[in-house]
């Protein structure tokens, strides 16, 4: 009798224990299905600074640019007809132009670093709105936000120091800016002739606008990871927001 009197304790001692383990993962698993408006907003910023200053940080580095196929910038595609007239510049020759790429993205490199104040002033101004429309969005959704609120003043910051940049003598006291503009400019004179249509003369343009967009590739790049694989970060509040939009949407 007290054998069985035992059991039967023993029984609903582990009955209960198994009931009180459940219920604790079923208050875990709901507390994981819902967001509020803060913890929205917080996971989302601290993600997207992880991002943006890493894409910043990657790309300002030595080589950042010039040894990363994905971004790395190539001479304009006009130049493949001008080839030829480039090498013809004093001062320039088969060195010259490769150094005149790596010049190219040297300046990239400097300019990125530029990135990292106006990328946080934007994730500070985020709204819940911002958030929803990021959590519900695609892979991107984040890097397309930034672009959408950034991509002026990164061009107006970079600008400046690219073409700093280009304007430093080569070989021959000729710039990179001057090398290129001397030569689209009279091969621009000679164009209509054989049937060519005229190429862009500003460098710096050319050069700010690909390192915009190798920037925002890195972005899009991390972003795309941490949606991915949130418990892959550290963070607390990366892990519970993007594991949320991971499973849900």
């Amino acid at each position: 009798m007290k054998r069985t009197a035992i059991i039967f304790l023993l029984s609903l001692t582990i009955g209960l224990s198994s009931c009180d383990i459940l219920q604790q993962i079923m208050d875990d698993a709901s507390q994981q299905s819902t967001l509020s408006n803060s913890e929205i907003i917080q996971g989302l910023k601290e993600a997207l600074s992880t991002g943006a200053i890493s894409s910043s940080n990657t790309l300002h580095a030595t080589d950042g640019y010039f040894k990363n196929a994905a971004v790395k910038i190539l001479l304009p595609p006009e130049a493949n007809v001008i080839v030829e007239n480039i090498r013809k510049v004093p001062g320039l020759g088969d060195k010259a132009m490769d150094d005149l790429v790596l010049r190219i993205n040297r300046s990239a490199e400097d300019a990125a670093s530029e990135a990292k104040p106006i990328f946080i002033n934007a994730v500070k101004s985020m709204t819940i709105q911002d958030g929803m429309t990021i959590l519900k969005g695609s892979n991107t959704a984040a890097t397309n936000y930034l672009k959408s609120k950034t991509y002026n003043q990164l061009r107006s910051a970079f600008a400046p120091k690219i073409n700093t940049s280009l304007n430093k003598k080569l070989v021959g006291n000729v710039s990179t800016n001057q090398a290129w503009s001397q030569t689209t400019s009279l091969y621009n004179k000679v164009a209509p002739f054989i049937g060519k249509p005229k190429v862009n003369t500003n460098l710096g343009d050319y050069v700010t606008r690909r390192a915009l967009d190798g920037l925002f590739y890195k972005v899009a790049e991390e972003e795309k990871k941490i949606r991915a694989n949130p418990l892959n970060y550290a963070s607390a509040i990366i892990k519970k927001v993007f594991g949320y939009a991971k499973n849900n949407f």
